[in-house]
């Protein structure tokens, strides 16, 4: 049988059940907008991170867009990011009229690195937006730590990361505001776009729900610029139902995670670095290798699907040149070349992983003996 990369399918087919019903209940008393589901998943995540707010939103773009705006991020000021992120990250950024600083990552954990940040604050610096990837958290300790010396606020870009645990505490409660996506492949995915973001500040709370209802105080009465940005009902009750089998994905996760790095430990590769006070939900399990290209074109042949993320970091990108300072970054452009995903989903089984590794080990000694 052929592999996935992402088998949503095979999830489905386990949650078929409760995602109907959750459906169906929708459809029955028919507020697709705001009805009841919304109300009812933002207390259950609230309650799962343990952020005193939750806001759900449209996607995990407009999760960072409505974050950036209630901190009053705008022309002339800086946010400080990683450069080796989906471009959304810098996106919002620039949308807004403010300025993306890229700061280096690390080699391990591909998260910004913190020791780069203190020589890129300026005056006009006004926030710093780490971003959780591939499925374990950043430093948040220490981001924290220079934000509070600074006065800078902190946004987690949590896209790929709820679920994973960083000194005993979830992702998406570690700093001023938390944003996620619920973008299908994600760790928990809807069946379309959504997202949210999460704080424990209520006057942010207040902010972001007011943006993402058009900048609405009350019905027609608009205290501030906004977004048409909310999370549909339905969307909503699709990640309800997912919910239930949350936890059991995220151990799913973990193991199989663990167990790829185990099988793959003496074959060449770089497998990923978790530190020991995190865990990783592991968004994609990616590893790297000067050999990315041909070892991407090997699998394909086996009937192994791969992915790069992100094949081009964001100070190479056309559209994003202009903002860069010209500072190196070696670790991102190295990263860039060298980082491939392999399937990864918490169904997988042990047969299926194990065809995995062995073809991965297959076409490593094939390019080897070229």
């Amino acid at each position: 049988m052929a592999i996935q990369f992402v088998d949503l399918a095979l999830q489905y087919e386990a949650l078929k059940e409760p995602i109907a019903a959750r459906m169906q209940a929708v459809l029955d008393h028919g507020r697709y907008i705001m009805g009841p589901e919304v109300e009812e998943l933002e207390g259950r995540l609230a309650q799962f991170t343990g952020a005193t707010h939750c806001i759900t939103c449209s996607s995990g773009t407009e999760a960072l867009l409505i974050s950036l705006m209630a901190l009053g991020i705008g022309p002339g000021d800086e946010v400080i990011t990683t450069p080796f992120t989906f471009v959304a990250t810098a996106e919002m950024i620039v949308l807004l009229g403010a300025r993306p600083v890229l700061v280096d990552i690390q080699a391990g954990s591909f998260n910004l690195d913190p020791s780069g940040i203190e020589a890129a604050i300026t005056p006009r610096t006004k926030a710093i937006l780490p971003v959780s990837l591939f499925g374990q958290t950043a430093d948040m300790d220490e981001i924290n730590a220079i934000a509070a010396k600074h006065g800078l606020a902190v946004v987690e870009d949590a896209a790929q990361s709820l679920g994973a645990r960083y000194k005993g505490r979830q992702s998406c409660n570690l700093s001023t505001i938390g944003c996620t996506s619920f973008f299908p492949s994600k760790p928990l995915g809807c069946y379309g776009d959504g997202g949210a973001v999460f704080t424990s500040d209520a006057g942010l709370a207040n902010a972001m729900r007011e943006i993402r209802v058009h900048g609405q105080g009350k019905r027609y009465y608009h205290t501030r610029i906004g977004v048409g940005g909310r999370m549909d009902t339905l969307q909503c009750a699709v990640v309800l139902a997912k919910l239930e089998r949350f936890d059991w994905e995220i151990v799913q996760r973990e193991s199989l995670g663990a167990r790829y790095s185990s099988l793959l430990a003496d074959c060449g590769v770089v497998t990923p670095v978790i530190a020991a006070d995190r865990t990783s939900v592991y968004a994609q399990y990616t590893i790297r290798t000067p050999r990315r290209d041909a070892l991407a074109e090997a699998l394909k042949r086996s009937g192994i699907p791969t992915a790069v993320h992100y094949p081009t970091s964001i100070h190479r990108q056309p559209a994003y040149a202009g903002f860069h300072d010209g500072r190196p970054l070696p670790e991102a452009d190295k990263a860039a070349a060298e980082v491939i995903s392999l399937p990864m989903y918490p169904d997988m089984d042990a047969l299926t992983q194990d065809r995995v590794v062995s073809s991965v080990r297959q076409a490593l000694e094939e390019i080897k003996n070229q």
